[in-house]
């Protein structure tokens, strides 16, 4: 019986999680063809997202935790050197060899170590 009721809280758990993303999005949708993308405030929000993103990266790069941790520092500094010296031969066009470059090196750098 403790196992169907504790099925029955999971699911119902879930369904409430659905439930609230889909309403949060519901209202972003009816609220997005009132936000101008030129306004500070969206300019703002755009620019704490981006540091937010920026200062993810390099905790992981210089304070990673978990198995990235057993990896030399200078390994992850000239992993993402050489991801982002691809980014930057050509802009528009790189961005997702970058990201493959710089995968296929940490997992070449594992299986070699």
């Amino acid at each position: 019986m403790n196992t169907m009721l504790s099925g029955w809280s999971l699911a119902i758990a879930l369904i409430g999680a659905c439930v609230g993303t889909y309403i949060c999005r519901a209202i972003g949708v009816l609220l997005s063809s009132h936000i101008h993308q030129e306004s500070e405030i969206f300019r703002w929000l755009s620019a704490v997202t981006y540091a937010m993103v920026a200062a993810l990266t390099i905790r992981l790069i210089l304070l990673p935790v978990g198995l990235l941790e057993t990896v030399p520092i200078w390994i992850r500094i000239l992993i993402c050197l050489l991801s982002l010296g691809l980014t930057l031969y050509r802009p528009g066009r790189f961005l997702t060899p970058a990201l493959f470059l710089g995968t296929l090196l940490m997992i070449l750098y594992g299986v070699i170590h």
